[in-house]
């Protein structure tokens, strides 16, 4: 089964906002607990359209929502710290 282009976006984005989380811990205090957090990438609006729908098909009797708007990403880059080239 192969993903949707919008689901693999989704997937790189909850990566990046969970780094994020993690290396702001005052960012993350403000996050309601149980709260259902719907990822939006700005100037992006089909997935916005599409991670909301996703989001709130996903929500439990009261429980609040919370949007993040991502607004810059910056280019992805490797962790590749050292390689080796061998010809065979």
């Amino acid at each position: 089964m192969s993903l949707s282009i919008y689901e693999v976006k989704h997937g790189m984005l909850i990566r990046e906002f969970n780094k994020y989380v993690r290396e702001h811990p005052r960012f993350a205090a403000k996050i309601p607990a149980n709260a259902r957090i719907i990822l939006q990438l700005e100037g992006d609006e089909e997935f916005n359209r599409w991670s909301e729908q996703l989001g709130r098909s996903h929500l439990e009797p009261g429980q609040p929502v919370l949007f993040v708007i991502i607004k810059h990403l910056r280019p992805d880059r490797s962790r590749i710290q050292s390689l080796e080239l061998v010809t065979v």
